[in-house]
C-alpha cells in the first residue's frame, strides 16, 4: 500500500457554521465530489484519500466517497493531526499532501507546482499559505511523513492537535519555505465555510457548467466580467473561523438564522 506522494482531504460533516456542508450539492454534485474530482487531475499525486471522523454522523460521507473509488480512513473527531498522522501511517508515504474538504475550488496545477517546489528545494514543509497571496480555497500544504510523524509525537495543544500544521510551521529546526504567486489574491474568497460563500461556488460553477476542470487563473477572468458573482461573501475575513471558539461560531449562525440570535427579546445582546 505504499506510495511516494499521498494527498490526504480532511472533511467532516459536523461544521459548526455550515453543518453538512461538503455534501451540500452545486449542480447535481456534493462539494466532495468536485473537489476529488479537481484534485484527481493533478499529476504528482500518487494516490487520494478521505480522513474523517469516526462520528455516526460521517458514515454517509464515508460512504458516498468510497463509492466514488476513494478510500477513506476513519479518526479522531477533534485530534485531526492524530486523525491525519494515522491515515497517512498505512501508506507510508515519503510526502503528504494536505488538502482540507471546504475547497471544491481546488487546482490541481497549483497543487502540482507545489509539489514540484517541495521537491527541488528539498525541503520539509511547504505551501502556499504562509503568508497567501493566492485565493482563500487553493490552500496546498506539502510536508514529509516524517515531520508528520514528529508532530504527532511532540505537539502538545488542542490548537496544535485540531489545525495539523502549527506545530511544523513554528519549528524552527525544520527547512520551510513558501510559494508566492506574483500577484496578491489572498483577499479573495472561494472557499466554503459560510452560507455566503457557497453563494459564491455556486455561481462560478453555474458559469462554466457542465465543465469542472477550468482554472483558477479562469475564475480570476470571470470576476473581472461578472463582479456581482463574487459580492455574496465580501464581509468574511479569510481564516476567521480558526480564531473563534465553537461557541462563538454557533452564535454567528444563530444571529443569521433567527433574528437577534435567540427568540428571547431580554436575551439579545444588542
Amino acid at each position: 500500500m505504499e506510495c511516494k506522494v499521498l494527498a490526504i482531504v480532511q472533511a467532516r460533516l459536523g461544521s459548526t457554521r455550515l453543518p453538512g456542508k461538503v455534501l451540500k450539492r452545486v449542480n447535481g454534485r456534493p462539494l466532495i465530489q468536485i473537489l476529488l474530482h479537481r484534485l484527481s487531475k493533478s499529476k504528482k499525486l500518487d494516490k487520494i484519500i478521505l480522513a474523517t471522523s469516526k462520528k455516526e454522523e460521517n458514515d454517509v460521507l464515508d460512504s458516498f466517497v468510497q463509492n466514488l473509488g476513494f478510500e477513506t480512513y476513519r479518526g479522531s473527531e477533534k485530534d485531526v493531526l492524530g486523525r491525519y498522522y494515522n491515515a497517512a501511517k498505512i501508506y507510508n508515504p515519503k510526502f503528504v499532501v494536505r488538502i482540507t474538504g471546504d475547497c471544491p475550488m481546488i487546482d490541481s496545477d497549483l497543487v502540482d507546482d507545489v509539489i514540484r517546489f517541495f521537491e527541488e528545494n528539498n525541503l520539509e514543509y511547504a505551501s502556499n499559505i504562509n503568508p497567501p497571496t493566492y485565493p482563500d480555497g487553493l490552500d496546498v500544504e506539502v510536508f514529509t511523513y516524517e515531520v508528520l510523524k514528529e508532530a504527532n509525537q511532540y505537539a502538545k495543544t488542542p490548537y496544535e492537535r485540531e489545525h495539523v500544521t502549527p506545530y511544523i510551521k513554528s519549528n524552527d529546526n525544520y527547512k520551510i519555505d513558501n510559494v508566492f504567486n506574483n500577484n496578491n489574491y489572498s483577499n479573495e474568497r472561494w472557499t466554503v465555510d459560510e452560507p455566503e460563500d457557497l453563494i459564491i461556488i455556486k455561481n462560478i460553477f453555474n458559469h462554466f457548467k457542465p465543465n469542472l476542470d477550468f482554472s483558477w487563473k479562469d475564475v480570476l477572468r470571470l470576476k473581472k466580467s461578472h463582479p456581482d458573482y463574487f459580492k455574496a461573501n465580501k464581509s468574511i475575513q479569510r481564516n476567521a473561523g480558526a480564531e473563534l471558539g465553537t461557541g462563538q461560531k454557533l452564535w454567528n449562525r444563530a444571529k443569521k438564522i433567527i433574528p437577534g440570535g435567540n427568540m428571547l427579546l431580554s436575551k439579545r445582546a444588542e
